[in-house]
């Protein structure tokens, strides 16, 4: 946890169930956290509210006081324990990034409302089109089926990657009572074998479920640039990351205002410590642009910066973080594809391709730095392979630079082993080069065969004709942002 210079402080967890709160709610916690004394507030890995409280403040005012609040708001928390963690979701990706077909915000919903108890195991809910929060770091995760409203079931065992899929699809209005079973009987026991459990569980009643008569196929990870304005239908979304993890109170119960005057109900979390405000009506954009300029919010940060995570409360890694990005600023290192994570405390859990762990030695008081990766550097497997161990701190930036080369190595390689094969099988299709331009921020192409709709750009209108004034139609980046590049397609001889 993090480090303060009295101990008269303590942690307060407000579970986000789902990674959702609605502005009125969060309004009303940040009211009697600024009673207590609090001026700041962080976001966890698993989409929860972190509060450092201070006993007791000049005014008389401090955790008692708050704590007794948030019971008169019948506010789930937690002060210095881990017992219950959060449920968190894949609802923050919810028509902004590419999901399922059948998945919706009112399905969503369903599933939260069932848990009528606090889980003390961690709970996932995931569309399986998505790559935006992570499938497997929960001990109960549910995978969305191709089916609808049927989804697959993972069960990992505590502090461990021992892994085993349930062998039905399960209903979606019978994922809290399934949850509540397979904690009663894994909490109970836990030697038992992953068969032993299945058993147990149906043991306690019916189940409505299907056959699995497919494999689950995830999509391969790929980060999403989730920072700034971006356009959707005919809303926008706004994504708010924060280097230090802070978040000033004033600037969101400000936030918080905006949103009940435009009629936003809703505030979602994040896996990676970031807000997302979805369903920014054009005629409120203004409204948002003044709040950012109001306490000078940047909202464009390098993508090799947002596709980290720390542990929660650790000065230590975000310090470590930094030093990294700085040298990859000052060496020009594309991340792209890639997730890194820092790892400061045995037994905390996080969610990357690259993991960078500390390792103590020497009876405590020296330490050095292992660092792995994940098999195919899908941070989705959580199998790892040492890329070098006993790394002293400062040259940990320069090995993370020698394993992103070699991610691209494998990558091209892959690439090249499957242009051969096409070759091989008689693949006999026409190669054909295609130049488009690519915005640097958030990957969107315009391509001149079909215009932009957004902008009202027809199709066939060269790139070089677009006025200067032209900007990206999803994050709004100046023309100059946009670079040429050349895509390869394949067609039929």
């Amino acid at each position: 946890m993090r480090e303060h210079t009295s101990q008269d402080y303590s942690l307060l967890k407000i579970n986000l169930m789902g990674g959702i709160i609605s502005p009125g709610t969060l309004l009303n916690i940040l009211a009697a956290a600024r009673q207590a004394g609090v001026r700041k507030v962080s976001f966890g890995a698993r989409q929860q509210l972190l509060i450092w409280v201070k006993a007791e403040t000049v005014r008389g005012s401090g955790l008692l006081e708050f704590t007794s609040k948030l019971q008169e708001l019948a506010i789930d928390f937690e002060v210095d324990a881990e017992n219950y963690p959060n449920i968190i979701s894949s609802y923050c990706a919810e028509e902004v990034f590419p999901t399922g077909a059948w998945l919706s915000e009112g399905i969503y919903r369903d599933i939260f409302d069932g848990f009528n108890y606090l889980p003390k195991l961690k709970v996932n809910i995931s569309d399986s089109h998505q790559s935006f929060t992570p499938f497997f770091t929960g001990n109960l995760n549910f995978i969305a089926s191709e089916t609808q409203n049927f989804w697959y079931l993972y069960v990992r065992f505590k502090q461990s990657n021992r892994i085993f899929l349930f062998p039905i699809l399960v209903y979606t209005l019978e994922i809290p009572k399934v949850c509540q079973r397979i904690e009663d009987v894994m909490l109970s026991n836990t030697n038992l074998s992953d068969t032993e459990i299945y058993e147990q569980v149906i043991a306690q009643g019916e189940i409505i479920s299907q056959v699995i008569r497919q494999e689950l196929t995830l999509p391969k990870f790929m980060l999403p640039y989730y920072e700034g304005f971006n356009r959707y239908g005919n809303k926008t979304w706004l994504g708010i990351y924060r280097r230090n993890e802070k978040f000033a109170l004033d600037f969101l119960e400000e936030i918080c205002q905006v949103c009940l005057d435009t009629k936003i109900g809703q505030i979602c979390t994040t896996p990676w410590k970031s807000l997302i405000i979805k369903g920014i009506e054009n005629k409120d954009r203004g409204l948002w642009d003044a709040l950012l300029g109001k306490y000078t919010i940047n909202v464009r940060h390098a993508a090799n910066e947002l596709n980290w995570q720390i542990e929660d409360n650790s000065e230590e890694g975000l310090e470590l973080k930094k030093n990294i990005i700085r040298e990859f600023d000052d060496d020009d290192v594309r991340t792209f594809g890639l997730s890194f994570a820092v790892q400061t405390r045995a037994k905390s859990e996080v969610f990357g391709s690259v993991i960078i762990k500390k390792r103590k030695i020497f009876a405590g008081l020296s330490s050095v730095y292992d660092i792995y990766h994940t098999t195919d550097f899908n941070p989705n497997t959580r199998e790892l392979v040492l890329f070098e161990g006993d790394v002293n701190k400062a040259h940990v930036p320069e090995i993370l630079q020698r394993l992103s080369k070699r991610y691209y190595l494998q990558m091209a390689q892959k690439d090249n082993a499957a242009s051969k094969a096409n070759i091989q099988q008689g693949n006999t299709k026409k190669s054909v080069l295609t130049t488009v331009h690519q915005c640097q921020s958030c990957l969107t192409m315009y391509d001149e065969r079909y215009g932009d709709t957004v902008n009202e750009i027809a199709a066939g209108v060269p790139f070089s004709d677009l006025p200067e004034s032209y900007t990206c139609p999803v994050c709004e980046a100046a023309k100059s942002n946009f670079i040429a590049i050349t895509l390869e397609s394949n067609i039929p001889q």
